[in-house]
This record gives structure tokens, sequence and C-alpha cells, in this order.
């Protein structure tokens, strides 16, 4: 009776986790309130902001948010395919988007995910480490 009790626990624990929400994995963020769950969900202290970032190279204005510290612009787009279009303007190193050059204060890092373009410029791991685990590998930049 007690290898029943036993085994009936193990089976209830393997179920309650198996049934507990995950963090989005890459490829699941589509739009700017997923990306701001899987931040949260890794763990990450996301700080949101009413402020706007405008980049000339781009048809939408970003809006600025900060994880651990780190500020992101996150620009979101009315569909899919108009984001993929702008992304593709990004050259690899992310030194030009389009006919724009552009010089950074610190290493570009772009991501393309569902409807967004995330913009991180600086070099911090961690951020770097949480981004990549949210948002998957790079688009363009360092």
């Amino acid at each position: 009776m007690n290898r029943f009790l036993v085994l009936l626990a193990f089976s209830l624990a393997a179920l309650v986790i198996g049934c507990a929400p995950q963090p989005p994995s890459p490829g699941q963020v589509e739009d700017f309130d997923s990306l701001a769950a899987a931040l949260e969900a890794r763990g990450a202290t996301v700080l949101f902001t009413e402020l706007e970032v405008q980049q000339p190279f781009f048809s939408v204005s970003g809006r600025l948010i900060s994880i651990n510290g780190a500020n992101l612009q996150v620009f979101e787009y009315g569909d899919e395919s108009t984001a993929r279009a702008e992304a593709a303007q990004i050259s690899p190193g992310g030194s030009t988007v389009g006919t724009t050059m552009i010089t950074w204060v610190d290493t570009p890092h772009f991501w393309l995910a569902g409807k967004l373009i995330v913009l991180y410029v600086g070099d911090d791991s961690a951020a770097l480490a949480t981004l990549e685990a949210v948002l998957g590998t790079q688009t363009a930049g360092g």
C-alpha cells in the first residue's frame, strides 16, 4: 500500500509540474505584450516607460523599456510582413539600415520576433543572455 501511495504522489507531482505555466520560448514572442510576459517569466526586472523613440530608418515609433537596467527599443508593426521587410534592410553588422549609416555608441543588437523589431545597444552579457533566451538568435548586429 505504501508503494502505491508513493507512486500516486510522484504521478500527481509530475502532473502538476507538467501543467505549470512555462515561460515562452523563442518563437512565441509576437508582440509587445508577449515580449513583456516572456521577460518577466525569465525573472527580468522590466521597467516600462512612457517614452517613445524614433529611429529615422524605421516607419513606426518604438517604446523604450529597461530590463535589469539595460535599455531596449521595441518597435511594434501592424503585421509581421512589414516587420520582416524593415528588418531585411538591417545590415548583418547593424551599421546600416537601408541607406542610413549609423555610428552607434556601443554594439547594436537586433532581433525580429513576430511583429517586433527589438534593438539593444550595449554589451551587457546578462541582458544579451536574457534577450537571446526570449527572442532567439539575433537578426543582426554584434
